[in-house]
């Protein structure tokens, strides 16, 4: 296999992009400043690079989309320096090694309506010289080290002028050079080296001299490496002033199609026996699933799963439960092209729920007859466990009788990671201070191909299904779920419900499945069929698929009561949850609520008689008429 040959910057804030492909078998790493990057690039000596944003004015390049090198409020290691205010400099020494620098530099000094002649200069020589009026430009490591009367942040101060994430570097290819296999392995060392950065802050200090913790500090606090959709619209803008203010030509970005699309060789299979296997309670294999998922009538393919319902749930109870949907923070890192609920850290909009507020809500949710919290957030990255520890013995010491069903798998194993614990001691931890259940999020499509594509930076399948499977094996129960909806065929729905199928077999921790269409608006993400049709057709092939799973939820959340009751016909004994508050999809568009009065109506009305539930399904109330 040949090698595509790739440059990157040789800075500390690269090394979690790089540091993966150090013993690539896809790819040949070489290490340079930005300039020679991008210059490398330009010249054909590379495939691709990791290259300044203002590189790509250079020629036509496609780019690798989820990555990037930014920050979210003070970066750093992009710095104007000087004796004097910057008020009064006539001249400033700009760092050569990024151009992208040089014109956030001159944004942000013109907007405080300083003018000075600009300067190329060594940054060395650049520092030495900035004495009275002048000033200087400095990127990159030699940031770490300057001392100054007057040092402006320009990440910092970006982000007070736009409200908005700046982007400073990208991976860039020649068109046509890089294959989605590429893509892939750079997504793969990405992970890789998220996942290790206090051993890279480490060896930067063992390098180069410093503080480690200050290194650490700066790789998981100071820079952001998602490219989602607030990163994009902070890029958007960066370009869009920079255009407007003749510092850089208009441009228009262009992505890398990173989807892999390797069919695999299907058996020939009857459609009518799938759906009579499936009826029936039998097993069936991804041949037969994929053949429903494709072929079968709604009606037919929605009578299979109401006869398994009615197998496995004899009677007309549908169940419910009222809870609270609690997002602790809206604060992420992997900015999922998906998500419209994230903020990066230092937005204005983004926040951590006080004590006050939580105290707020969970009383509001047991006036109501609320017995559960379902607690999910972003991925902060300043909270480490000892944050969730001392928040759950809280939550615990006021609301003993509180279900706490709290943090995704993701959220998990995030916080393993940032606090450098293994997954079995953060568990053991986060239980023996009150977590009770852990709920589905994050799952999406359990199929590395369509998450690279929509969210490359979070945990991979086989990472999620790591924390149900070791959650499941201590005595947690959870639940499962799947969006769908977001390019995804067939043959990925099928084998997310596979691998949740084989989980279960081993575990039989999942209590209950949820399938939900990704909601579009305020997303950058094209949104596949999110039709209450395909909403039903998914429901039911999973009652078919899912044998080992004893319930499925409906999911009036996102599709409305009529279609709920619907789906009750077609495979799901229960209804949810009573949504007392709901954010991450009511950020996409969608604002269905109900009370315990509207959700009883709507089983009522669909034939069927309600009863409440705990997280585990044990009825806590007798079935009403």
């Amino acid at each position: 296999m040949k090698k595509i040959r790739a440059a990157a910057v040789s800075f500390l804030n690269a090394w979690p992009l790089t540091a993966g492909l150090e013993t690539s078998e896809r790819v040949e790493l070489v290490l340079a400043e930005p300039s020679r990057c991008a210059a490398m690039l330009e010249a054909g000596e590379v495939d691709l690079a990791l290259v300044s944003v203002a590189a790509l004015t250079k020629g036509e390049y496609d780019i690798v989309p989820g990555m990037a090198i930014g920050a979210d409020g003070p970066v750093q290691t992009v710095v104007l320096a000087g004796e004097q205010s910057p008020a009064i400099w006539d001249e400033v020494f700009l760092d050569t090694a990024s151009r992208t620098s040089h014109v956030l530099a001159k944004l942000v000094l013109d907007a405080m309506g300083v003018h000075p002649k600009f300067t190329p200069s060594p940054a060395a020589e650049g520092l030495a010289r900035a004495k009275g009026t002048k000033g200087a430009l400095v990127i990159g490591d030699r940031g770490f080290d300057v001392h100054a009367n007057h040092v402006l942040d320009l990440g910092r101060e970006w982000t007070r002028l736009s409200g908005l994430p700046m982007i400073f570097a990208l991976w860039a290819a020649r068109p046509g050079t890089v294959s989605p296999e590429d893509v892939q392995e750079l997504t793969r060392a990405a992970q890789h080296g998220l996942g290790i950065r206090t051993e890279l802050a480490q060896r930067f200090a063992a390098q180069k001299g410093g503080d480690p913790e200050k290194y650490r500090r700066y790789l998981t606090q100071r820079i952001r490496y998602g490219l989602g959709p607030y990163e994009l619209q902070g890029l958007e803008a960066f370009l869009e002033r920079a255009a407007a203010k003749g510092f850089l030509p208009p441009m228009k970005l262009r992505f890398v199609d990173d989807v892999v699309r390797t069919k695999r060789v299907r058996r020939a299979v009857s459609l009518d026996t799938a759906l009579q296997k499936g009826a029936d309670g039998e097993r069936l294999d991804a041949d037969e699933a994929e053949l429903l998922d494709e072929k079968a009538p709604l009606l037919e393919l929605g009578l299979a799963a109401d006869m398994r319902r009615r197998a496995l749930h004899p009677g007309d109870t549908v169940t419910y439960i009222v809870s609270r949907n609690v997002n602790y923070t809206n604060v992420c890192t992997t900015a999922c092209h998906f998500c419209a609920f994230y903020r990066p850290r230092g937005h204005k909009e983004s926040y951590v729920l006080t004590r006050e507020e939580l105290t707020r809500k969970i009383d509001e949710t047991v006036a109501l007859g609320g017995i559960e919290i379902l607690l999910q957030g972003g991925l902060h990255p300043d909270l480490g466990i000892e944050w969730y520890e001392d928040l759950f013995r809280w939550v615990k010491s006021k609301w003993p009788v509180i279900n706490l069903h709290a943090l995704s798998p993701e959220e998990i194993w995030h916080i393993a990671r940032t606090s450098e614990l293994p997954l079995d001691a953060t568990i053991d931890r986060l239980v023996a201070a009150g977590l009770d259940s852990i709920p589905g999020g994050g799952a999406e499509i359990l199929d590395d191909e369509v998450r690279r594509r929509i969210a490359p930076l979070k945990c991979s399948s086989d990472e999620w299904l790591t924390v149900m499977e070791a959650a499941h094996v201590k005595g947690l129960k959870s639940t499962g779920t799947m969006m769908f909806g977001v390019g995804e065929e067939p043959r990925h729905r099928v084998a997310h419900l596979m691998r949740l199928r084989e989980l279960q077999d081993r575990t039989r921790g999942f209590t209950a499945f949820i399938c939900w269409p990704f909601q579009s608006a305020n997303t950058r993400l094209e949104p596949g069929d999110g039709s209450a049709h395909a909403y039903l057709r998914t429901n039911a092939v999973s009652r078919l698929v899912l044998d080992n799973v004893p319930n499925l939820q409906a999911s009036w959340v996102t599709m409305g009561g009529g279609v709920a009751q619907a789906a009750l016909h077609m495979g799901c004994n229960d209804f949810g949850q009573v949504m007392i508050e709901e954010n991450v999809v009511s950020a996409a568009g969608t604002t269905f609520k109900m009370d315990s009065e509207e959700v009883e109506r709507h089983i009522h009305d669909a034939g069927f008689r309600p009863a409440r539930r705990n997280m585990k399904y044990e009825l806590v109330g007798v079935p009403k008429a």
